[in-house]
């Protein structure tokens, strides 16, 4: 696959007057593993839509694996691996039988299917479980077992919606082992949307921020979280500080200031130099003051920045179709 393996430009999907998706860019690199943040209703379920080639687009182009979404579906599923975050498999089959059937429906002959099927066996880890019914499989399980058939086809770009949403810290942890093995061993492109943050962190190779349908920031999560500054010092405090933001933003070397509720936040260069001056200011602002804590930059605070809330806890109202 030469070129881009992902490429969108000028992407909108209206619903009625409301563009969910309002002019997206995106450009992803063959092998590359390509993280999707943005708050309920920024337009992210439905951009991942319209490349999967499940909605078309109002107006702009895209092309996945080469081909185009609108003009070229089929070619464009049959080259592309999906796993959606609610994992649709019928209970009462068993693993292999789901996996013979996804083989079958992308043409793969019985005897090519138990071929990848054995390339799988040691990425998905079922083991026995294969010849057992979905009904009694763990969370856990089940996001391996929707995994592999999303790969049985040996896709060139997998889609992974909100892979470890639900699932206990050491099943996260497993797919997280299993999306960079795929990336790593098999090469696969690989398009993750996710809510949590650490998750992007050590998985993507680059991140794109969705807000109001349009890309608000892209990078590498290590060039994203400097953009912020190098050090944090975050106040929690006890009803709220905007009465210390100017005095604030007047120290040396205090590069921006936010406070949101009751959470003041201070980006710098020289967090130890400059975290007492900022507990002298509070005091002096007649701020009372719960914790003081100095930290680097988050992609946490990249999202804070760009979208003006923390990951999941916006109070607008969803305008993307996902919120729907």
């Amino acid at each position: 696959m030469n070129g881009t393996a992902i490429r969108a430009e000028g992407l909108v999907r209206r619903f009625g007057e409301n563009a969910a998706v309002d002019g997206v860019d995106l450009s992803v690199k063959p092998g590359e593993i390509y993280g999707f943040l943005g708050p309920n209703g920024a337009g992210k379920t439905t951009t991942v839509r319209m490349l999967v080639t499940l909605l078309s687009p109002t107006a702009g182009r895209a092309t996945v694996a080469g081909r185009d979404v609108v003009s070229e579906p089929h070619e464009v599923r049959l080259r592309i691996g999906v796993a959606l975050q609610e994992a649709a498999l019928d209970a009462q089959q068993t693993g292999a039988e789901i996996l013979h059937l996804q083989g079958r429906l992308y043409g793969l002959t019985t005897g090519e299917t138990k071929r990848r099927l054995a390339e799988l066996g040691e990425l998905i880890d079922l083991g026995d479980a294969l010849d057992r019914r979905v009904g009694g499989y763990s969370g856990g399980m089940r996001r391996r077992l929707d995994l592999a058939a999303a790969l049985v086809h040996n896709p060139d770009v997998l889609f992974l919606d909100e892979p470890t949403t639900g699932l206990d810290p050491v099943s996260r942890q497993k797919v997280w082992e299993e999306v960079r093995r795929l990336n790593d061993e098999l090469g696969v492109t690989i398009f993750l949307t996710t809510q949590y943050l650490e998750e992007a962190d050590r998985l993507a190779d680059r991140v794109g921020i969705i807000d109001a349908g349009r890309i608000a920031a892209e990078g590498t999560p290590e060039d994203l979280k400097r953009s912020v500054g190098q050090d944090i010092v975050v106040a929690r405090t006890r009803g709220e500080a905007n009465g210390a933001v100017e005095k604030l933003r007047g120290l040396e070397a205090v590069e921006r200031v936010d406070v949101h509720g009751e959470e003041l936040t201070v980006a710098t260069p020289d967090g130890p130099r400059v975290v007492g001056k900022v507990a002298v200011a509070l005091e002096e602002s007649g701020v009372a003051v719960e914790r003081l804590t100095l930290r680097t930059p988050t992609l946490d605070d990249v999202f804070l920045e760009v979208t003006g809330n923390r990951l999941g806890t916006d109070d607008g109202a969803d305008t993307d179709e996902e919120g729907r």
